[in-house]
């Protein structure tokens, strides 16, 4: 028992002892012991051991080891103090980082297109050339000698300066090198006075192999035989992979200087020969280069052979008519090619859907185009609209029934037109119709597969022995989508400044404050490069009164103190007198006081401004390219879109809150050389006739005076509260109109005003 006692009572002890034991143990084994330096006669047998310098060892650490004389120096060791210093956090360099993902991972492009003119050419085969093959290639650039006094217009021309044939090749391999051979894998050279086939000079570079050293084109051997070798002729082009070129680089100065010839063409091919040890090769990896020389007074009709028909290039051209009736030749054969090969899958897919679970019955029609849309609910079914040869029963205004015309008229002659060639094709000769009326006719746009119509024709039937009778057939077409096309684009950047042109009358005075407290805040404090400018409106009475009462007297009052809060920001404002105020008057001031390359733009004073429209309008305004006309987010008058409560401090773009006001088209980004221009064209109009100044806006007149495109698009980042615009009876019926609608539609949704009239009737019959 009372062993057991004991035990149980050293049982909770025992872990601590033993713990506390070896603690002290190992403390003791990781203390290095030291002994003092003490003097002793060194004679023998005093048990302790001497150095031979007289001092004894010390003890040596646990983990030291001992070798020899040097080890024996280093146990004589005195500890020593290292200060801490912390350590000073170097300022991170910012990572640069590519703007496009392609040019991050090297990616590049696949073919480049540099082509040979000079100055008494680029008129007019430089132009036909640009005009036949720069919607079809990405990039396509002019290489000349002289420059000349006016570039066509949408042409890339690069001068060297000097129109020696040499020269000029020199340049433009040189050019290429230090500009291009980054961003292509290949490269085609070619005369002004070769016809080239754009899409099949990019399918032939698709299907070789980007890392060869490859120099293809059509062989010729050199004149004389004096050397060995083939060079590429140049009236037919030719290609260069960029790996060639990057060989031919270190060289180009030797070739520059060595090489003696009279063509151009000759010269490279030498110095590839040369310096690249490649020869012109007319066929590789089984592609073969297919091209064309064309006779004096060749009629294109007659040339039907197979080398003709396959050909890349054709040389020489004398005209530009002649380029032009080459490129409508060949796109007929390529457009021929494209039906036969649809003909072909569709008879594919039907012979395939035969073995299929449903039979024909799986196969969609038309073959090969995409099954109708199938909506999930009741707010996705596809609206038909109903139309005869004349009118058209849905109308953009919401009116019942309005007339058909413009593109819509087109396409409805259209549609039926290609109805009656269907129907002829599968009666003929048995009957011949002849269209009498459109009955009835039905279409929607289907997102997954194009336009759809049905179509019921009266039509008279004719059959062999001369007798008719009436017969009305239904027919089902389908318009599908086209294949999307990415469309060049000049190269824009968000660093231009913007200059803002609000203009004032005496209504718009007490939307200034909120403008520019907006403006500040998004603008002027984030150092935004942009210039705001206003334009003061007075009428005549006004402007008479302007010493002794000056109507925007606030408002300049205002731009001071904005002027005085933010020293680097001056605002701007020039004053005008008249009657009828007018878009195109007040830019015409405007225009005059600014460079040619101003990115103006127009905004109202009750527009809330911010730095992503004003990133978007840069991106958007394209000079001598594109205008920009956004479409404003307009909140809904409050006091019918929030009716019996308060309206929220922030408006959220939904349905609820308001709508994209389709109707207004005052706000406007665009540059002064395009106003310039527009201005310029329309003036003979205006001599007749100087009314039209106050007729037209902005968007009416780029759209019927200027030859660029006018973009237009729903902005969320532009916003604008509700307020009733003051519509001028003088202006045009059109933009009076839209001036009405714009109002009529911002006054709440259609859900808010039938609930409005709902309680009105209700406060009325009670």
């Amino acid at each position: 028992m009372r062993l057991s006692v004991l035990v149980s009572v050293l049982r909770p002890i025992g872990p601590v002892v033993v713990g506390i034991s070896l603690g002290f143990t190992l403390s003791l084994l990781s203390v290095s012991w030291v002994e003092d330096s003490c003097h002793f006669d060194g004679k023998e047998g005093d048990g302790t051991s001497l150095p031979q310098d007289g001092a004894p060892k010390g003890a040596r650490k646990p983990s030291s080891i001992s070798a020899g004389a040097e080890a024996d120096s280093e146990e004589d060791f005195e500890p020593r103090i290292v200060p801490y210093k912390p350590v000073q956090q170097s300022t991170a360099k910012k990572l640069f980082r590519a703007k496009y993902i392609s040019t991050e991972l090297g990616m590049r492009e696949r073919l480049f297109v540099g082509v040979l003119t000079s100055k008494n050419t680029i008129n007019t085969l430089g132009v036909a050339v640009n005009r036949t093959i720069s919607h079809h290639l990405d990039t396509v650039v002019f290489f000349t000698g002289m420059r000349n006094r006016k570039v066509p217009h949408g042409m890339q021309v690069v001068t060297h300066g000097d129109e020696r044939l040499i020269w000029n090749m020199y340049q433009t391999v040189k050019y290429i090198l230090e500009h291009y051979t980054g961003d292509y894998d290949w490269f085609y050279l070619a005369q002004d006075d070769t016809y080239t086939e754009a899409d099949r000079i990019k399918t032939l570079v698709e299907h070789l192999s980007m890392d060869r050293e490859l120099y293809m084109g059509s062989p010729e051997e050199f004149i004389g035989g004096e050397m060995e070798g083939r060079y590429c002729y140049g009236g037919f082009g030719y290609l260069l992979s960029r790996p060639l070129l990057l060989r031919l680089q270190p060289f180009l100065e030797n070739c520059r200087n060595d090489i003696l010839s009279a063509r151009p063409d000759e010269w490279l091919g030498r110095c590839i020969i040369d310096y690249a040890n490649t020869n012109c090769v007319d066929e590789y990896e089984g592609m073969q280069y297919y091209h064309y020389e064309l006779g004096k007074n060749s009629d294109l009709n007659k040339e039907g052979n197979d080398e003709f028909k396959n050909a890349l290039t054709v040389h020489p051209v004398s005209d530009p008519e002649q380029m032009y009736r080459l490129h409508r030749h060949f796109t007929e054969i390529e457009l021929q090619r494209t039906y036969d090969e649809i003909a072909k899958l569709q008879a594919e897919i039907k012979n395939v859907s035969i073995v299929a679970f449903d039979g024909n019955r799986s196969s969609q029609w038309p073959v090969g185009i995409n099954p109708p849309f199938e909506p999930k609910s009741r707010f996705e079914v596809l609206r038909w609209e109903y139309f005869t040869e004349d009118q058209i029963y849905s109308c953009n205004d919401g009116a019942p029934k309005c007339e058909l015309r413009g593109v819509d008229r087109m396409d409805v002659a259209d549609v039926i037109d290609v109805a009656m060639g269907e129907l002829n094709k599968k009666y003929k000769p048995v009957l011949h119709l002849k269209k009498q009326q459109l009955i009835n006719g039905y279409r929607r746009f289907d997102p997954t597969r194009g336009m759809e119509y049905t179509l019921d024709l009266q039509l008279e039937v004719v059959n062999q022995k001369g007798h008719s009778r009436s017969v009305t057939k239904r027919v089902h077409l389908v318009r599908p989508l086209s294949r999307i096309e990415i469309i060049p684009m000049p190269y824009v950047t968000e660093a231009t400044r913007v200059h803002i042109i609000v203009p004032l009358t005496l209504q718009d005075r007490s939307y200034v404050n909120h403008f520019l407290e907006v403006l500040a805040s998004n603008a002027f404090e984030t150092s935004e490069n942009a210039i705001l400018t206003f334009l003061f409106i007075y009428d005549p009475v006004e402007a008479q009164q302007v010493s002794q009462n000056d109507i925007f007297a606030g408002v300049k009052a205002q731009i001071n103190a904005y002027e005085r809060k933010y020293p680097a920001v001056k605002i701007p404002w020039i004053s005008v007198k008249t009657e009828t105020p007018s878009q195109i008057k007040f830019m015409d001031i405007i225009s005059k006081k600014h460079p040619v390359d101003t990115l103006f733009f127009l905004a109202n004073v009750n527009t809330n401004v911010n730095s992503e429209f004003l990133n978007r309008c840069r991106m958007n305004s394209i000079n001598n390219w594109q205008m920009f006309f956004p479409v404003h987010f307009q909140d809904f008058n409050p006091d019918v879109a929030y009716r019996n409560q308060p309206p929220p401090a922030a408006m959220d773009l939904v349905k609820d809150a308001g709508h994209f006001d389709t109707s207004a088209f005052e706000e406007a980004c665009f540059y002064n050389s395009d106003y310039m221009a527009t201005r310029t064209r329309m003036a003979a109009d205006v001599q007749e006739n100087e009314e039209i100044l106050e007729t037209l806006d902005i968007y009416d007149m780029f759209v019927k005076y200027s030859a660029l495109h006018v973009f237009r698009a729903v902005e969320p980042a532009l916003h604008q509260r509700y307020r009733h615009q003051a519509c001028n009876p003088r202006l045009s019926e059109d933009i009076y109109h839209r001036c009405v609608q714009s109002n009529l539609e911002g006054l709440g949704s259609r859900s808010q005003l039938a609930m409005l009239l709902f309680e009105q009737e209700q406060g009325n019959s009670t």
